[in-house]
């Protein structure tokens, strides 16, 4: 506590500081910085009108809005949430549009913002921490904090969440105007008659059309048969399941949520996330809803919850069998994926929590709203719980684990889980074949080899000569005329024909033994590998 109290009083002056707001051109989310929205409002009951129009449909009430110091006078406001939102509660998770009454305003290309109340969350990181570690591999979203003031009052302090729209879907995808659907969080009526009950976003196959609209939200325009076209792949038509969806990131998508135990998700709820689909018709898993991760929410979507000194034992292959969790389970039939969402698991757990790199974070994210936090007069926990909540459980109801208390047991696990230990293949000498000296002609191909150890069965490439194009994959072959290798290594070869003479390729390499799966360049994600043509023909 005495520490959280330092670093409190050294963030006094910052805090002062911005009570006066000036215009800003820092990114609205800022990792180290606070935003400051300011809400003003016609109506003396502000809160009783947002209830009323949050309890009858989704219209914005007018509000003029001011962001880091950015007025719009033409903006609305509304609250959200399911289980979020509490009728005649100021801290309601708010959704302010800034172009509500004036096409085009925007803060930085964002129109919307959203202020999570990070429900269940007294430590008020779980959010942020999740969708940062997330985004070391996969579409994540941006956070950061925010206070909020209606009418000069100060409501308190929100996470301040992007929405996966606009600037993030030309940041991710190169285009924003395909079909995005939210998950519903809770069954609605189904519009058929012969519609399934309370799947929400399990993605089980129906034919008739209109039974997604029970389950599903689209955000621009009306195409349920998008969804109903890739739940029907998913479930009767395996093989094109590549040609669909964007595997690898549904893959990373379960692995965060199983090590980070987020049941509030497809893992547990079967709901709580978005797809996108791109410009090639490929769907997008996006990861949403975090507040509930690090086992606030104990269910895995059948019979009681888990108990709070359990929870660190959530098996890695969870649904793995489950017809009713396809997104899970057809994808684990395949034996590449299977160990590829493992791999992905180790990854995870190696470069953030085996080494305490999350505790860290926890701590720095913390000490930053300590302040801010302990002046929220809306907040839902005391000041002690917040405080306490890294390394205790939190509520004599709810028992919110703390967050290290659950992560450093969940480790432990899973370093010694049987699913887990299985040794993969280590990809090295990986080389592009470059125009021999004195060849007058250039080469046309890339011409790539690579080795394994620990007896891979197979290596496969991914490649693409374009960002916005999915990876093609293809197997390598065997190159018997390697040369002498250590027991157990194999060397591998192939070509790959460019499009044009100029062409630059990206990719990266899968290896594939008895238990395990493996990558080069391990954050291939973010960073893969990259060769033109035009180098290695100098």
């Amino acid at each position: 506590m005495k520490n959280y109290l330092l670093v409190a009083l050294l963030s006094l002056p910052f805090f002062l500081a911005a009570q006066n707001p000036r215009p800003s051109t820092r990114d609205l989310y800022d990792p180290k910085s606070i935003t400051e929205v300011r809400l003003q409002l016609e109506e003396k009951d502000w809160g009783g009108t947002l209830d009323s129009l949050r309890i009858t449909g989704e219209a914005f009430l007018a509000a003029e809005a001011t962001v880091d110091g950015t007025r719009y006078s033409q903006a609305g406001v509304r609250y959200i949430g399911d289980k979020s939102y509490i009728t005649g509660q100021k801290r309601n998770p708010v959704l302010v549009k800034l172009d509500h009454r004036s096409e085009g305003e925007n803060y930085q290309g964002y129109k919307y913002l959203y202020l999570s109340s990070a429900l269940r969350d007294p430590s008020m990181i779980r959010e942020v921490l999740f969708h940062e570690i997330a985004g070391k591999y996969m579409p994540s979203a941006k956070a950061n904090y925010a206070k909020l003031y209606i009418n000069g009052e100060y409501i308190g302090l929100f996470v301040n969440l992007e929405l996966p729209m606009e600037v993030f879907q030309e940041r991710y995808f190169n285009d924003s105007g395909n079909l995005l659907a939210h998950t519903r969080v809770y069954a609605r009526e189904a519009e058929g008659a012969n519609c399934k009950k309370n799947i929400l976003g399990s993605m089980d196959y129906e034919p008739d059309v209109n039974c997604y609209r029970a389950n599903f939200r689209i955000l621009n325009g009306d195409d349920y048969a998008g969804i109903q076209e890739l739940t029907r792949v998913l479930n009767l038509e395996t093989k094109k399941i590549p040609d669909i969806l964007e595997v690898d990131e549904v893959l990373w998508m379960h692995a965060l949520n199983n090590v980070m135990v987020n049941l509030s998700s497809y893992a547990g709820l079967g709901s709580n996330y978005f797809l996108y689909r791109d410009a090639e018709g490929r769907f997008h898993p996006i990861l949403w809803d975090l507040n509930l991760a690090f086992g606030s929410y104990k269910n895995i979507g059948s019979g009681s919850d888990i108990d709070v000194r359990n929870l660190y034992k959530l098996d890695p292959l969870l649904h793995a069998d489950n017809p009713q969790r396809p997104l899970i389970s057809q994808l684990m039939k395949e034996p590449l994926y299977k160990k590829m969402y493992l791999a992905h698991m180790r990854q995870i757990v190696d470069e953030n929590f085996a080494n305490g790199l999350y505790e860290k974070r926890a701590k720095e994210l913390q000490a930053q709203i300590a302040v801010l936090y302990s002046q929220d007069p809306n907040k839902e926990y005391a000041l002690d719980d917040f405080q306490n909540s890294l390394r205790n459980t939190i509520g004599k109801k709810s028992k919110i684990p703390g967050i290290v208390e659950l992560m450093t047991k969940r480790v432990q696990f899973l370093k010694s889980n049987a699913d887990m230990s299985a040794l993969p293949s280590t990809i090295s000498d990986v080389k592009l074949e470059s125009r021999p000296k004195y060849q007058s002609e250039r080469i046309s191909t890339f011409n790539v080899s690579a080795q394994a150890d620990r007896f891979p069965q197979r290596l496969l490439i991914y490649y693409r000569f374009n960002k916005t194009q999915p990876y093609q994959s293809i197997a390598m072959d065997d190159d018997a005329s390697g040369g002498e290798l250590k027991a157990g290594a194999k060397k591998y070869k192939t070509v790959i024909k460019a499009p044009a003479l100029d062409a630059q390729m990206e990719y990266f390499i899968v290896a594939e033994n008895a238990g395990a799966a493996s990558f080069h360049p391990a954050n291939y994600t973010k960073a893969p590998a990259v060769v033109a043509l035009n180098d290695l023909n100098k």
